[in-house]
């Protein structure tokens, strides 16, 4: 396992900061890493107390879109643009992003993409960056029905489905469960776009005032850094939540999804965003392109 990221380290504000605000993340590996020291008060929280709740992304998604919405919430890039991101600004720390991380389409026996649109795909939420994905590549291929994630494996396997569409540790183990791959779309998004693939990122309520939104950048960076340089005494947070028990398979979502992006977008990480929402938009699966959806540095 490869862990890198650059040293580089945010100016701290002199003004303290004295709120509660919710703070919502998935269970997987890469959130509860980078959660970690602000979840166990591990670094200084500049006097944001956190109220913090763990769920699976696709209720992360159908979260954030209701009235009584969480401060700062995990979100799929996908459900952001469908309306969230009128309410919401992205932060730049946190987010899951990088080259040949996507989602991995399965079936227990293979066939030709081809013929994608005449069969039945398991999807780990509609709102889901895996189906944007999805769609962005087979438009024409509807017959899909959601389902929490972590039972896409056991379906596919009993052939009520012929496929499905596996994110977070599902890559990782579907070759020893018997499954074949029939996709990679994070290969295949760097093979056809060049482009960084963003899948998740953090965001907080445009409510909220500049100086919140730049400590709580600043203290997810913090996290992180707090968490790769103590990998060790967080995993046991780790894994607890986790939903495969192998160290080796945690470990390696961690270095797959926790990079120099997660720290800091910039200017890279920004624009491979707002490329995915183009790609989005010109598919029709978009109604709208997002705009002005970063929070300021």
């Amino acid at each position: 396992m490869v862990l890198s990221f650059k040293k580089e380290r945010p100016a701290a504000s002199d003004k303290k900061i004295i709120m509660k605000l919710r703070l919502s993340y998935s269970t997987c590996p890469n959130d509860t890493f980078i959660f970690y020291a602000i979840a166990n008060k591990r670094i200084d929280l500049e006097g944001i107390d956190f109220e913090i709740s763990l769920h699976d992304i696709d209720v992360l998604n159908h979260n954030a879109l209701k009235s009584d919405c969480p401060e700062v919430t995990k979100i799929s890039s996908n459900a952001y643009a469908i309306d969230i991101w009128k309410k919401y600004v992205t932060l730049n720390s946190g987010a899951a992003l990088g080259r040949n991380n996507g989602p991995v389409l399965v079936a227990k026996h293979e066939f030709d993409v081809k013929d994608m649109a005449q069969k039945k795909i398991l999807i780990p939420g509609v709102n889901t960056t895996a189906n944007l994905l999805f769609s962005i590549f087979f438009p024409d291929a509807l017959n899909k029905t959601p389902m929490l994630f972590s039972e896409i494996e056991k379906e596919v396997l009993a052939e009520n489905y012929d496929c499905g569409l596996l994110i977070h540790e599902g890559r990782f183990t579907y070759k020893d469960k018997g499954l074949k791959k029939i996709i990679d779309f994070g290969e295949k998004w760097d093979s056809e776009f060049h482009q960084l693939i963003p899948l998740g990122t953090i965001i907080a309520k445009r409510s909220l005032d500049s100086e919140v939104l730049k400590t709580l950048d600043r203290l997810i960076f913090r996290s992180i850094e707090y968490a790769f340089s103590h990998i060790e005494e967080a995993m046991p947070y780790i894994r607890s939540y986790a939903r495969e028990l192998s160290d080796e398979v945690t470990k390696s979502h961690i270095g797959l999804y926790v990079n120099d992006y997660t720290k800091r977008l910039g200017q890279e990480g920004k624009s491979a965003i707002e490329f995915l929402y183009a790609k989005g938009f010109e598919c029709g699966f978009l109604k709208e392109k997002p705009k002005d959806i970063f929070v300021k540095d």
